[in-house]
């Protein structure tokens, strides 16, 4: 069993090398992630409402809040 550091630097290294093409730019990403943060719904990382971990929604480009949180965090 991988401790919650260890899983939280394997997403991070997952991120990191990540194509640039489906990659989110770092101004959106950390836009989404604020938006994450202020949310209710966000505990340990994870979307209570959907299952995701966030950080993981957020890096891809294409991918979107599936409550339309986002909608204000456009490019």
């Amino acid at each position: 069993m991988v401790d919650k550091a260890e899983y939280f630097q394997n997403m991070y290294d997952y991120i990191s090398n990540l194509d640039e093409t489906i990659k989110t730019n770092q101004p959106l990403y950390e836009k989404r992630l604020m938006i994450c943060k202020n949310c209710d719904l966000l505990t340990d990382g994870m979307c209570k409402a959907c299952g995701c971990f966030v950080e993981m929604r957020a890096a891809i480009r294409k991918n979107s809040c599936p409550y339309e949180k986002w909608v204000a965090a456009t490019e």
